[in-house]
């Protein structure tokens, strides 16, 4: 599916509206992260990701043969991804309103026994992402599969320990069709990152573990973004793995929640919901 920003951006409004309804309905959630990285989503899985489709809609296999995959390693953000799922054709769009309730596929983390469509590991438990990554990367690479493999992380999850043995396995093993995404929206659930525990310059600690790195400094911008993946994808197959740093804003589209960690995992009001809800453009109709 190719669409022009114009388009995408509306998707993207749509997708934002989602995560607030979604996260204010059961009053449990992660809205903050998930708005920052609504924009890169719709980008992959509307313009970008090449996946196997079927009169328009994706066909979902777990083994994800001939088309590229998408692994959420912060699978706190699950609205995000649950929403992108839902309005790209996965399930149903009507399924959001089950979002953390009894019973329902769309769990706070997202989980495989629940035979969501979409999702192929459980996720939330931070710093796994990348190694499975690199473990589908790799199966690709064995099969002749011409696939690319997409993960996105926070900034953070840097802190833990296997990222960074994942990230000294894929040069060594020229893991090359392979691009990660950090989430550098500075902020965690207990605060600034800088406070928390302070990465300092990941990108020269990526370059220095022989990764390829990019910059997306306009992270929330859907033609900053656009050109980002092309020059992503460009960068493959030359022996290194390629990391972009996509800088957003936290709670990206909701003047109250930008910036701020408090809304790191916590779920608006009512009133705080008709603020937001008024601050972005229903475009392809609420669930």
């Amino acid at each position: 599916m190719k669409m022009e920003i114009e388009q995408l951006e509306k998707v993207a409004s749509q997708v934002r509206r989602d995560i607030v309804r979604m996260v204010h309905s059961c009053q449990s959630g992660h809205p903050g992260g998930s708005l920052g990285c609504t924009d890169l989503l719709v980008a992959l899985y509307f313009e970008r990701m090449m996946l196997n489709e079927q009169d328009g809609k994706p066909v979902f296999d777990m083994n994800g043969t001939g088309e590229d995959l998408f692994f959420l390693s912060n699978g706190h953000i699950s609205p995000v991804w649950y929403s992108t799922l839902a309005r790209r054709g996965y399930f149903p769009v009507e399924e959001l309103a089950t979002f953390r309730k009894l019973d329902s596929r769309l769990q706070g983390h997202p989980t495989t026994h629940e035979h969501l469509e979409g999702i192929r590991i459980a996720s939330g438990s931070l710093g796994q992402g990348l190694s499975v990554a690199l473990g589908a990367a790799m199966a690709k690479k064995l099969n002749k599969d011409k696939g690319i493999i997409y993960v996105l992380m926070g900034d953070g999850e840097q802190q833990e320990g296997q990222v960074w043995e994942a990230a000294s396995f894929a040069p060594h093993h020229e893991v090359d069709n392979l691009i990660a995404f950090i989430d550098l929206n500075g902020q965690q659930i207990d605060g600034p990152t800088v406070k928390v525990m302070n990465n300092r310059d990941l990108g020269k600690k990526y370059e220095a573990f022989g990764w390829e790195v990019i910059s997306i400094e306009e992270g929330n911008d859907m033609a900053a973004i656009l050109k980002g993946l092309y020059e992503a994808k460009s960068r493959l197959g030359h022996g290194r793995p390629i990391l972009v740093l996509l800088h957003t804003g936290m709670g990206f589209g909701v003047d109250f929640m930008m910036g701020s960690h408090k809304w790191h995992g916590v779920a608006p009001n009512d009133e705080q919901l008709a603020a937001a809800l008024g601050q972005l453009e229903e475009t392809l109709g609420d669930y």
